[in-house]
């Protein structure tokens, strides 16, 4: 795969994110900098790094599962692995400033 197909179904990757919401917060994970990492393979394997606002989020298991599936549902992703990290901690500083705005932050 070229870097613009690469490019563009990182896009489409990225878009999908934006529709996983942890149920308790109003803000998808995307824009919660809650995704460390998008890695994309030339074979079309994803691997996807991400964490938590809490180390023991109760919807830890539903968020991760709902970003795999999505993600395969991308056109160019064949498979999807997505990794719980917890290292960087989270802080509110990686959230964008739409999410920061629509959480009250600003």
């Amino acid at each position: 795969m070229d870097n613009e197909t690469k490019l563009k179904i990182e896009e489409r990757i990225v878009t999908m994110l934006k529709t996983v919401y942890d149920p308790e917060i109003p803000v998808n994970v995307y824009d919660l900098g809650l995704i460390y990492k998008i890695d994309l393979q030339a074979d079309g394997e994803l691997v996807i790094d991400m964490t938590l606002t809490a180390p023991n989020c109760p919807a830890a298991d539903f968020i991760m599962e709902d970003i795999r599936q999505k993600v395969e549902s991308v056109e160019g992703v064949t498979s999807a692995q997505v990794n719980l990290v917890f290292e960087p901690e989270w802080d509110k500083d990686m959230m964008t400033e739409e999410a920061k705005l629509e959480l009250g932050f600003l």
